[in-house]
């Protein structure tokens, strides 16, 4: 018996200075730790909360994506090249689109290897080209059409009404829109600038604003846009900086709340990614951190208002609406099952008194 400890201690003793000596496993070089964002966004908590954007379906607008690499294998639906009008291939022409899939929804692969996405269970639907205002168009309106709940354009381009009209329709049908604000600390590009886009501008580490990052009135909400790591094709790695991964990362974090919410609708998504945002800089908004730094676990946490139905009648004379039919609130009335309760309950009584009495009479 004591041989077998003696045995036992002498290995455990080699292999802790097997680590010692050799140093930590090669798990720690991996691309996986060079996602330091993990951290301070809280993402794998968050993950678990938004089920892993499972049942989205993310359309990224872009130079296409290179399904094949491994840390995207069954990640990806067929998406659409628009120039051609036929399903999108395995080619990424910049090599962009792959890099904003990767931070989107990328899988990782083998024992915690490769990078894993924002919303690693959600799928991404890549579009390209996007070198064209009315190409670019097209793709919106064949995405939302085909089951994209979320569209990504981490691009700027000189785009006209429209793209403003295909990006208003999207959202009419429930998809939620992200843009980066752009790079060069000028303007805000579009598609970002268009309303009903979240406009994102990139912060570092400190969580600061980014020299880069563009600012203006339209830039709505920022995040973590500085020494991120991006998967390219043919299954190479690289790190970058740029709104353009900004917006692919807000764009995962709505995968993941409306995979937690699917009943919720685009615009409450919205609010709710603004309302629960960080303040940054100047107190309020700003033309820097719009309404400040995103915050995705307060936006998958936040209590949510109870649904609220429209009224179908118009306002009384003093200007207050009517309850809408079929609503508790404000009524006084009886409820109609206690109404039945209490009349067969009335009539179970006097039946029992009536046979009392007859019983009493007969003896």
């Amino acid at each position: 018996m004591r041989s077998w400890a003696g045995r036992m201690v002498a290995a455990v003793f080699a292999s802790l200075m097997v680590v010692l000596l050799t140093g930590v496993p090669a798990r720690a070089d991996s691309w996986r730790d060079r996602q330091w964002y993990f951290g301070p966004m809280r993402l794998e908590e968050a993950q678990r909360l938004g089920k892993g954007g499972a049942g989205v379906t993310v359309a990224v607008v872009d130079t296409g994506v290179d399904t094949r690499i491994r840390d995207l294998q069954g990640a990806t639906v067929p998406g659409w090249i628009v120039t051609r009008d036929e399903p999108s291939d395995n080619v990424d022409t910049g090599p962009h689109g792959t890099g904003m899939a990767t931070l989107i929804a990328g899988r990782g692969h083998g024992d915690g290897a490769g990078l894993l996405g924002v919303a690693p269970r959600s799928k991404v639907m890549p579009i390209r080209p996007v070198n064209d205002d009315l190409l670019v168009s097209n793709g919106i309106k064949w995405a939302a059409d085909h089951g994209a709940k979320v569209v990504n354009m981490s691009f700027n381009l000189a785009s006209d009404q429209v793209l403003a009209d295909a990006i208003a329709e999207a959202y009419a049908n429930d998809v939620v829109l992200v843009g980066s604000a752009g790079n060069g600390g000028g303007k805000v590009t579009k598609p970002g600038a268009f309303p009903h886009v979240i406009a994102v501008g990139s912060v570092g580490r400190d969580n600061r604003i980014a020299s880069f990052s563009n600012r203006g009135p339209e830039v709505d909400l920022v995040t973590y846009g500085v020494g991120i790591p991006v998967a390219r094709p043919g299954n190479r790695y690289d790190v970058t900086n740029g709104t353009s991964v900004s917006s692919a990362l807000v764009a995962g974090a709505v995968a993941l709340i409306r995979a937690r919410y699917p009943d919720m609708r685009a615009d409450e998504v919205v609010d709710r990614l603004m309302s629960t945002a960080v303040d940054r800089g100047p107190e309020g908004r700003d033309n820097s951190y719009g309404v400040g730094q995103m915050d995705l676990m307060a936006a998958l946490t936040a209590p949510r208002a109870a649904p609220t139905e429209k009224a179908t009648v118009p306002p009384t004379e003093t200007g207050a609406r009517a309850p809408a039919a079929g609503s508790s609130t404000e009524d006084h009335g009886l409820p109609p099952w206690l109404i039945v309760a209490v009349g067969a309950l009335v009539l179970v009584v006097g039946v029992s008194v009536l046979m009392l009495l007859r019983a009493r009479r007969s003896s």
